[in-house]
């Protein structure tokens, strides 16, 4: 099956939808004899140890959402060791240890991820930079280092498989970002390759953001030809496999020339558990949306997806945001904030300040450019509760930095039963659902424009994340009962599909224990 035969999608989407008959029937449980390892090691490697004093940013989280820096630059921006060290810690290194009774040691990492199983892996593909030669490496954060898989300088090769993309041609630094399926679908099964971008997207924000402080222009890659990059960075394709690219920095000299050849490397890794359990359909929608070659990546490029059609005029009333003036944002660094980021678990119904919803939109709402469009996924907001707000159903209009009002009424109860029957969303202040069409994306794109909304709407998603702490509030990206999403904003939200789900408020402060 070709990436143009996007029934692929339509039914990977369509079977792993949640719906309450689809959860009645599920009888998967967690077996906790073959949990998976949370990290990837290569134990006949030499780690080369990153510098653990970490440059600090001054820049306001804020101030860095969206990015601040373009694609491209003028001047050359290289990062040097410490400055990657910054950015893979702040993106995909641990922030925190918690010891369970029993001795189990829980290792929390700088971005969100769907059950804190951290399946998301980072290689880096650079040329000589100060204080690192050439070479592609894999990142591991048990140990904060790097470790060598190839020496050389195989920018040229990424190159190629981007369709000489000029932001990658003119990269010092690739981050590739890969998943390893199992240590995902082990609780999530087949919807785990949605999982697979939300919680590369989730990361990317953070990376993103902390580029823009950095003053790196840094940009996302959706197209490659998948065989290159997963042979480069020598994964077993039938279990791990690259997602998306980000080229970070600039310099003037393109990328030397591909090398000719690559060989296979089969570095042995530690076994994840004792055994796995295989999920088909991961491995079908992957093969089904991967691009076999440049001239594919060229063309997939060559017609990106449209600009989404003029929304019609409101049906319901306006209401313009009121974000905070600049003189009156959070000073906390992006450092800071990433640090003390976490997944609430516990909302207050205290109410959100207007002014904090409108800024929570206003530095999230525009998306990110990337090498396929930007937007790809409309805003739906049910407010619980926002002093000076009704509650209700909104939908953000971009164009004109306002919510426009769907439904009045007090709906806790539905955005409680839409989450999955948690009380996570029936608490928050909002629910911030993205929703894409996903027709005329994937009749452009083909099956990879199914990649491309979910990471879209993911990194959007992670900006929340970032923003919502920036405010000092609380949020937690969530699960959902797919088409009841769609039915309860419809008919403004017919046809449309959901991609992401934030829940944000006040995090309800829990007594201490005895």
């Amino acid at each position: 099956m070709t990436n143009r035969d996007t029934a692929a999608a339509w039914q990977y989407h369509n079977q792993t939808k949640h719906s309450v008959a689809s959860l009645r029937a599920n009888r998967h449980y967690l077996d906790w004899e073959i949990k998976p390892r949370s990290f990837k090691v290569y134990p006949d490697l030499q780690p080369i140890p990153l510098p653990r004093e970490l440059r600090p940013s001054s820049v306001a989280a804020l101030s860095a959402l969206p990015p601040r820096v373009g694609t491209l630059s003028d001047q050359p921006v290289v990062p040097d060791l410490p400055a990657l060290a910054r950015v893979l810690h702040f993106c995909a290194g641990i922030t925190r240890r918690k010891v369970y009774p029993g001795g189990e040691e829980m290792y929390f990492r700088a971005a969100a991820c769907t059950g804190a199983l951290y399946h998301i892996d980072l290689y880096v593909i650079c040329g000589d930079l100060p204080g690192l030669s050439a070479g592609v490496y894999h990142f591991g954060p048990h140990n904060f280092a790097l470790h060598q898989l190839r020496a050389g300088d195989y920018r040229g090769t990424v190159a190629d498989a981007c369709g000489l993309e000029p932001a990658v041609r003119h990269a010092p630094v690739i981050v590739a970002c890969t998943s390893t399926y199992w240590r995902n679908s082990w609780k999530y099964q087949s919807r785990a390759y949605r999982h697979c971008f939300w919680d590369c997207g989730t990361l990317l924000a953070n990376l993103l953001a902390v580029a823009s402080a950095d003053g790196a222009p840094a940009r996302v890659l959706c197209g490659f030809v998948d065989a290159t990059l997963n042979r480069l960075l020598d994964l077993d394709s039938a279990r791990e496999v690259t997602l998306a690219l980000v080229a970070l920095g600039h310099v003037s000299e393109p990328a030397p020339a591909a090398s000719p050849f690559i060989p296979l490397l089969s570095l042995p890794t530690l076994p994840l558990s004792p055994r796995e359990v295989d999920y088909p359909d991961i491995r079908a929608m992957h093969a089904a949306s991967s691009l076999l070659t440049p001239e594919d990546v060229t063309a997939w490029h060559v017609s990106p997806p449209e600009p989404a059609a003029t929304p019609p005029p409101p049906s319901g009333s306006l209401y313009p945001l009121c974000p905070r003036a600049d003189a009156a944002l959070p000073a906390d660094s992006i450092d800071r904030v990433i640090l003390r980021r976490g997944s609430a678990r516990v909302f207050s119904h205290e109410p959100l300040r207007f002014e904090d919803l409108s800024t929570l939109l206003e530095h999230t709402g525009h998306g990110v450019a990337t090498d396929c469009g930007t937007l790809l996924s409309d805003a739906y907001v049910i407010v619980n509760a926002v002093a000076g707000l009704a509650a209700g159903t909104y939908v953000y209009r971009p164009a004109e930095r306002a919510l426009e009002q769907l439904q009045t009424g007090a709906f806790r109860q539905q955005a409680g039963f839409l989450g999955l029957g948690q009380e996570l969303p029936a608490d928050a202040a909002v629910n911030l659902y993205f929703l894409c069409d996903l027709q005329p994306l994937l009749s452009c794109l083909g099956n990879r424009g199914y990649r491309v909304a979910q990471l879209d709407a993911a990194i959007r998603g992670g900006q929340l994340y970032l923003a919502a702490y920036a405010l000092g509030l609380g949020a937690t990206g969530l699960t959902f009962f797919d088409d009841d999403v769609t039915a309860f904003f419809s008919p403004h939200a017919a046809g449309k599909s959901v991609m992401f789900l934030v829940a944000i408020g006040h995090r309800k402060r829990m007594p201490a224990r005895a």
